[in-house]
């Protein structure tokens, strides 16, 4: 075998042990992300493109590299790009963000800690210092050594026991004062609804715009009502679900059910022009978000 087969063998090789590990690890990826980002939304959008530039770029690593860390390191760097973009609507530029906290001693760790900071909405973390939200994430969400996070934070130890001791106490004090307020359904998200559940596949066609975008995880992005359109061929072959309006860190969603009464098993995010859908996001595939969505049902318009 020559040494190009060799090379294309051994990036064929690296590449499946990429997508297994991605695989594996994606639902701690997105609950990183999410917090990091402070929404289950966007921290799969920040997944999805993590994992884009992952793929692109494996052939430039040792077949040697550890892939976890690596894949969180990417991801981190994708979501700390996506906060950047948003810095510009806030009036503290994110760069303050890294100022480094006093180093102060650790409590030592406590489970109900770690329980408490899991329960806390996913939005009020992204009102913590960067540094301060990853150190508690790895620590307290996902269980990382405090080694691993000095690593791949690139700080000294004591500079990540300082950022969790205070973004333990900031987590605390934000959630104490700071509750979110349902809003209820649009006619909009009311109507795709009920046509959904009736199972009216060709009015609902007639709602998408000519450049209606689907985004699924795991798939590839799909453009243009017509190509779009075949998404409701899939939902009327599949076994029948059950949609319902609800809210999510105050966006409108549409839960997604085995049966009106099933607890739910991910959801759908809609994104309308002129009263004609532009986007839809799907998570049939990517049912780990659900685990972190802090969601409000639309009571009164149960039994969809």
């Amino acid at each position: 075998m020559d040494e190009a087969a060799l090379e294309a063998e051994a990036k064929n090789t690296l590449y499946a042990a990429l997508a297994k590990e991605a695989d594996a690890v994606r639902p701690e990826l997105h609950r990183y992300a999410a917090r990091l980002v402070g929404s289950v939304i966007d921290g799969e959008d920040v997944i999805q493109d993590a994992l884009v530039s992952a793929f692109a770029t494996v052939g430039s690593i040792s077949s040697e590299t550890p892939l976890r860390p690596w894949l969180f390191r990417i991801v981190h760097n994708r979501a700390i790009d996506a906060l950047r973009q948003r810095s510009t609507r806030r009036s503290e530029p994110l760069e303050t963000a890294f100022d480094l906290a006093d180093v102060t001693a650790v409590d030592p760790e406590d489970a109900l800690i770690r329980q408490d900071t899991v329960r806390i909405a996913l939005a009020h973390y992204a009102k913590l210092p960067v540094p301060q939200r990853s150190a508690v994430i790895l620590k307290d969400v996902l269980g990382e050594p405090i080694a691993d996070i000095a690593a791949l934070l690139d700080l000294s130890i004591d500079a990540v026991k300082a950022h969790l001791s205070r973004g333990r106490a900031g987590l605390r004090s934000i959630s104490a004062r700071e509750s979110d307020v349902p809003q209820p359904p649009s006619a909009e998200v009311l109507n795709f609804a009920a046509l959904f559940n009736a199972r009216d596949w060709t009015a609902l066609r007639s709602l998408l715009a000519e450049d209606v975008q689907l985004r699924q995880a795991r798939r590839p992005q799909v453009s243009g009502a017509a190509n779009v359109g075949r998404f409701f061929s899939y939902y009327a072959d599949y076994p029948r679900v059950w949609i319902e309006p609800a809210s999510l860190e105050g966006r409108e969603i549409l839960l997604v059910s085995a049966a009106p009464s099933a607890a739910p098993a991910y959801f759908m995010l809609l994104e309308w022009r002129d009263q004609k859908i532009t986007l839809i996001r799907d998570h049939r595939y990517a049912t780990y978000v659900m685990e972190d969505a802090a969601v409000t049902r639309a009571a009164s318009q149960r039994g969809y």
